[in-house]
């Protein structure tokens, strides 16, 4: 199913609860007067998604049958695929004041009085179960997963209902990076590219990621390389020295003319595999028609098996995701190969393998030194090791 910007989004239109004009001073107007919800982060990029029609065909935070739909089916009441409950939770002390049919006044903290991003009308409020979200969409109930502790941590009454947005986060980092749905769907239709894929990453990109991406542009017209900017855990390298990482090897190893990078300004829910069909959707609304997912997608921990991101697609038929995925196995550099490869092309076994975990790789730039170049180009080491040095630095 296609538009005139190639695939169709989830659900077959694009949202917008974008206000503007005179919608959105009636809406500034309104806003005074209401009760005000002060947003988590995640919350707080939930909302711009949702308005940008990133999040389609979700017009504002689920009501009850849909998160209950969605925690134990993956599907929205409607019938179509929806892998993750995007909710707002609030304490009983505020819920206790609000009606259902009140209009509230959603806001982001800003150390102040808040910044004012749009309303909310409040369809439902209800309770809900946290262990069981916990134990249904990240696959375990224990605290020490970053997902379930968020949950444990909010508050226990939910509400439901659409949104509009009449001002943009605060955080509006990499502004020549910032592509809503409507904006990619106009560029790829701008160059002609009818065939694209998408690759989600919150790392900076090394070999191994190049091998795949380039594998994926040999059968398509065009990357989007689209790194997530939104909130993540502590010790995830910083967006800023990622972007810098983005751009050093576009510039000097991919041809200009075939990819486009785009920030996604989404938070992390490390929900693995469920996290993988949720990233691909967000895509499709994005316009991409082919999805990547490798080794261990969104996860955390040991709380994933190492392909579980790819054998969940199995459980949907093709088209109700709608978008393609690629899966490929894990990649590395083999010194006999003398290239980078997987376990489907390489025939030697792992002592001719170069392969550096997280762990080992931050203990090296903590110590100044440059992963090997058959792990990550020099240009992209280097960024890392002036990263690394600045946020310590600024940690201390």
């Amino acid at each position: 199913m296609e538009n005139s910007y190639g695939i169709a989004p989830h659900g077959g239109t694009l949202v917008n609860r974008l206000l503007r004009g005179e919608a959105r001073q009636a809406a500034l107007e309104r806003a005074r007067e209401l009760p005000r919800v002060f947003l988590s982060p995640m919350n707080v990029s939930d909302c711009e998604l949702i308005a940008i029609g990133a999040f389609s065909p979700l017009t504002g935070f689920m009501t009850r049958a849909d998160y209950e739909s969605v925690v134990e089916t993956m599907y929205l009441t409607n019938g179509l695929v929806w892998s993750i409950p995007i909710t707002l939770p609030v304490d009983e002390e505020f819920a206790a004041d609000i009606r259902e049919g009140d209009e509230v006044a959603l806001y982001e903290p800003d150390g102040g009085e808040g910044h004012l991003l749009g309303l909310m009308e409040v369809q439902e409020k209800f309770t809900y179960d946290k262990e069981r979200e916990a134990r249904e969409v990240y696959r375990t109930t224990e605290d020490a997963h970053p997902g379930v502790a968020r949950i444990y941590a909010q508050g226990p009454v939910l509400l439901g209902g659409p949104i509009t947005l009449v001002n943009r986060p605060l955080d509006q980092r990499f502004p020549e990076f910032r592509h809503d749905p409507v904006q990619t769907r106009r560029m790829f239709a701008q160059r002609g590219w009818r065939r694209v894929v998408a690759f989600q990453t919150r790392n900076p990109i090394h070999r191994a990621h190049e091998y795949i991406q380039k594998t994926a542009l040999e059968v398509v017209d065009g990357l989007l390389l689209h790194p997530l900017v939104g909130e993540t855990q502590p010790g995830d390298i910083p967006a800023e020295v990622r972007m810098q990482s983005y751009q050093a090897i576009l510039r000097d190893y991919y041809p200009p003319d075939r990819v486009i990078l785009g920030v996604f300004p989404a938070a992390m829910r490390y929900a693995g595999p469920r996290e993988a069909i949720f990233h691909a959707l967000c895509r499709k609304n994005y316009g991409c028609t082919y999805f990547i997912v490798g080794r261990d997608h969104a996860g955390v921990g040991n709380y994933y098996g190492t392909y579980d991101a790819q054998l969940i697609f199995d459980e949907f038929k093709p088209e109700e995701i709608g978008i393609m995925p690629l899966f490929f196995e894990h990649a590395f550099y083999c010194r006999k190969c003398g290239t980078v490869v997987t376990a489907k092309t390489c025939p030697h076994d792992s002592s001719e393998h170069v392969f550096l975990s997280g762990t080992q790789v931050r203990a090296m730039l903590a110590r100044g030194e440059a992963p090997p170049p058959e792990f990550t180009r020099p240009e992209v080491a280097q960024i890392l090791i002036e990263g690394y040095k600045l946020s310590n630095k600024e940690c201390k």
